[in-house]
């Protein structure tokens, strides 16, 4: 099995960043992720307020959001483990995170399925980073 790409967080660019966010899918996969810390199943994540996201489509998401380097997957077994990287993406580009979501959370963007969970997710990770 190939090794996961995981970007070192001294290459994570802004624009990448700017990029998996801009997709309201990602943009809620990525703040239940960073909401629970450690998500075991992928498709635990797989429905997106009423709607369900195909299996090849949620592999994708998670790629764009792995190479952004938003997220750390880690293989057990048949299993694929999800970590947010909130804390390191928060220390090298301070308020960027917070001010993507309070954008999706105001209404100038997109909505991201989950609104106030999603900022409040955010949030509490950007102002703790050892979250």
């Amino acid at each position: 099995m190939r090794p996961l790409f995981h970007p070192a967080i001294e290459d994570v660019r802004p624009e990448a960043i700017l990029h998996a966010l801009s997709d309201p899918r990602r943009a809620s996969i990525f703040a239940a992720i960073t909401r629970a810390g450690c998500v075991e199943a992928c498709s635990a994540l797989s429905a997106v307020g009423d709607r369900v996201i195909p299996k090849s489509s949620l592999s994708g998401h998670f790629k764009v959001l792995r190479e952004a380097g938003l997220i750390r997957c880690e293989r057990h077994g048949v299993e694929m483990r999800n970590h947010s990287r909130c804390a390191e993406v928060e220390a090298r580009f301070p308020g960027l995170l917070a001010a993507i979501i309070n954008a999706y959370a105001s209404g100038s963007g997109r909505d991201p399925g989950s609104g106030t969970d999603a900022e409040a997710a955010f949030d509490g990770a950007a102002r703790d980073p050892a979250a």
